[in-house]
């Protein structure tokens, strides 16, 4: 049996796994429906799931839907947009990096998160909290700055920080969502919270879509099946990441989500071919041991 204390842990690495295949999916999906188009797959394909979870949830509990109140919908619309605008970064970072290394510039996020989550909703940070961050996000960077890195095209980075930043604000806007409802089960408050994201990010890209770029609008379409699994890991690693939010601060979340790199290897060897160098592996380890302190801690 996992002690209540520990679930946002177990939330957090589940959420990550269903992350990691997410994007790897919409990665191959970039070269065929575009950056745009790869964005909305996560959001048009999850919008069912993220329902069907709502539904089972409240069936599970026997009560009544939240009703959202003008704070909720504020965060939860921060939440959303800023999760298009991070996502479609992160697209463009992997266009003209490997997986991993555009894995490791997303997490930078911890930092962002825990000075956007002090500043707007209060959340408080123990020295302990504040050291593993500091030993994880150092570990990022010697990954992130691996060998011919310097050479590269500074691009790429901009992206990834930049979808950092986005993912950050992101994630505090939906903790603040969650926060908002003040709901008596915080599984309902993560799930609706969810839902309501999910529609809202769905609506926003598909008129743009329709409205500017038709042809990728069809060739999601198209391209259903492998969307359809796409949208389903990006739910349910999006109810995973709500149901931590609503348990713990987010730069807990954010920093135990760096094991998110550890999986982005794997994938990158065995699927993408794209082998790591010693100083990537050493950033790995200093990863590793940034969670393993955050853990210990708590």
């Amino acid at each position: 049996m996992i002690a209540a204390g520990w679930l946002w842990a177990v939330f957090t690495v589940i959420a990550s796994i269903g992350q990691t295949a997410r994007n790897a999916m919409q990665r191959e999906l970039t070269r065929i429906v575009g950056t745009v188009g790869a964005t909305l797959v996560r959001f048009l394909f999850g919008l069912p799931f993220g329902i069907l979870f709502l539904a089972g949830v409240a069936y599970w509990l026997g009560k009544p839907l939240p009703a959202p109140n003008p704070a909720f919908l504020a965060w939860d619309t921060l939440g959303a947009v800023t999760q298009i605008s991070g996502t479609a970064l992160m697209l463009l970072a992997m266009n003209e990096r490997s997986f991993v290394v555009t894995t490791a510039y997303l997490k930078t996020e911890p930092v962002l998160v825990a000075m956007f989550g002090f500043v707007f909703l209060g959340d408080r940070l123990n020295a302990h909290t504040v050291l593993a961050i500091f030993v994880a996000t150092i570990g990022v960077m010697m990954m992130s700055w691996a060998k011919g890195a310097a050479s590269a095209s500074i691009r790429p980075l901009l992206f990834g920080i930049g979808a950092a930043a986005l993912f950050g604000i992101s994630a505090v806007g939906f903790r603040g969502a969650i926060l908002s409802l003040e709901a008596p089960s915080f599984v309902m408050a993560a799930t609706f919270s969810l839902a309501i994201g999910l529609m809202i990010q769905t609506a926003l890209l598909s008129v743009y879509l329709a409205l500017f770029d038709r042809k990728s609008l069809f060739a999601i379409i198209r391209e259903w099946r492998p969307s359809l699994f796409a949208g389903f890991m990006g739910a349910a690693g999006s109810q995973f990441w709500f149901l931590a939010f609503a348990l713990t601060t987010a730069a807990n979340v954010r920093t135990l989500a760096l094991i998110e790199v550890l999986f982005a290897q794997i994938i990158s060897r065995r699927l993408f071919d794209q082998k790591s160098t010693p100083r990537e592996i050493i950033g790995i380890a200093l990863v590793v041991a940034g969670i393993a302190f955050l853990l210990w801690t708590h």
